[in-house]
């Protein structure tokens, strides 16, 4: 078995498993919870889990990490830094990434994960499958996501979240941009040519008294950001739920 970046993974399945990425602790935990040794400190879900905590996603304390013994670090390109996937592997601790840029490429991960860990084809991992197989749409609309202020960040192209919104009938502006988070100036967004701005509860948590001001041309949209962004068991909710927030 080889991981989103290709790195193999040829060992037994691992009984001590240790998750730096918030989606994937919820993804374990419904998969097999007794597998789980430690998490982040930013591992939300499920609800009252209980497991040692590693620190932040960017900044995981390692020597916690070693101390706990995993059998399998589980991590993702985006959100943990390589030089830290790099010093665990060199401890001879086995790291999974995990790097989907859509929703099926975020499904076939998580299947490929789930087979790692001997827990193959999970109940909750066929009704995501399900859930995606047609989702509903919305009618064509013009959109921005921003994702932080100061500066202004939204997102661009290749991104799981910008493949999210296309499948429910949102046209991100910024799809076609070089960059996949690009920053606009302070003044940038009253001039972008959309009809709705996306405004996900995080990373940064936008409200109605922060975040629309900027953009008055268009229709502000709140919604979750653990379904828009996180990949695992709230895909199954996902479709629905952010057509709804997305529809006001």
């Amino acid at each position: 078995m080889r991981d989103d970046r290709g790195h193999p993974y040829d060992g037994p399945s691992p009984g001590r498993v240790v998750s730096l990425v918030p989606s994937l602790t919820e993804a374990i935990a419904a998969t097999d919870p007794a597998l789980l040794i430690g998490a982040t400190d930013w591992c939300t879900h499920p609800a009252g889990l209980d497991v040692a905590r590693v620190g932040g996603t960017k900044w995981p304390d390692l020597d916690r990490v070693r101390a706990l013994r995993p059998d399998l670090v589980v991590a993702n390109a985006e959100e943990n830094r390589d030089e830290d996937v790099a010093a665990l592997r060199a401890d001879g601790i086995p790291v999974w990434v995990t790097a989907p840029a859509t929703v099926d490429q975020a499904l076939d991960s998580l299947d490929r994960l789930c087979a790692v860990l001997g827990r193959p084809g999970p109940h909750w991992l066929r009704e995501a499958r399900a859930a995606w197989a047609d989702p509903p749409r919305l009618p064509g609309v013009r959109a921005v996501v921003p994702i932080w202020r100061r500066p202004w960040m939204v997102l661009g192209r290749d991104t799981f979240a910008g493949d999210v919104l296309a499948r429910l009938g949102v046209e991100n502006v910024f799809a076609g941009s070089p960059d996949r988070y690009p920053k606009l100036a302070k003044d940038d967004p009253a001039s972008v040519d959309a009809e709705l701005v996306v405004f996900p509860d995080e990373p940064y948590a936008f409200t109605p008294d922060d975040g629309p001001e900027a953009w008055p041309q268009a229709r502000p949209a709140f919604v979750s950001g653990r379904h828009l962004t996180w990949y695992g068991p709230s895909l199954i909710e996902a479709p629905r739920l952010l057509t709804a927030q997305l529809s006001g």
